[in-house]
């Protein structure tokens, strides 16, 4: 089920403020170079990553799941001057990848990268966060929410992206597909916080906001 207009989604690109040159190059590059290249967060969801972040002024971010440093970016755009993000990825071999791309866009001491497992990575953060992006494997989404809300403030956000996974989260046979059967749980353990207040928005392949209350 494809939940994106691609007209649309090209529309309201075209009317989003533009995606910054490092962003684009980064982009093509991701394309030309790296598998998987649809894990890129892209022009549109990128400028709404900075635009929370600009609003927000964080401190302090969190990134799970690094990727390319695409997103990484996108939310350095609105932190405080002196103000960092911890952003965490299992694969070692995009590593050089983000961090050049880091250094180009002058973010190589806002930006501190961590290679590893982020359930292993994120007690060992002694930070309380302002703003979080979730956007790694969907089964643990529940565990690194559990995980990461005693490090929020109070008032801070998460967004958690890929929360309608191409509408698969509507589906009925998900019995051999822990990835939707991850959102699924996430999806409703997040209605069902009471600390919580979320909106789910259909913005390419989903992404909740969540304030921690």
């Amino acid at each position: 089920m494809d939940i994106t207009n691609p007209l649309i989604e090209k529309y309201a690109s075209e009317y989003s403020s533009p995606e910054p040159e490092i962003l684009r190059r980064l982009s093509r590059e991701t394309q030309a170079k790296i598998l998987k290249a649809r894990m890129l967060s892209g022009h549109l969801q990128g400028r709404f990553l900075s635009f929370i972040s600009r609003i927000i002024k964080p401190d302090r971010v969190l990134e799970i799941g690094t990727y390319t440093g695409y997103s990484a970016l996108c939310l350095a755009e609105g932190l405080k001057k002196k103000g960092l993000i911890h952003t965490i990825d299992h694969n070692q071999e995009l590593e050089d990848f983000s961090r050049t791309f880091f250094r180009e866009a002058g973010m190589e001491d806002k930006i501190i990268l961590h290679i590893g497992e982020a359930l292993d990575i994120i007690p060992l953060l002694k930070e309380t966060f302002d703003l979080v992006y979730i956007d790694a494997d969907k089964e643990n989404y529940v565990n690194y929410l559990d995980l990461i809300l005693p490090r929020v403030r109070s008032g801070g956000v998460i967004l958690a992206d890929n929360v309608l996974w191409s509408g698969k989260v509507l589906g009925e046979n998900t019995e051999n597909d822990p990835e939707t059967n991850g959102l699924i749980q996430f999806n409703t353990y997040v209605r069902g916080h009471s600390g919580l207040n979320q909106v789910l928005l259909p913005i390419r392949d989903g992404l909740t906001m969540i304030e921690k209350i």
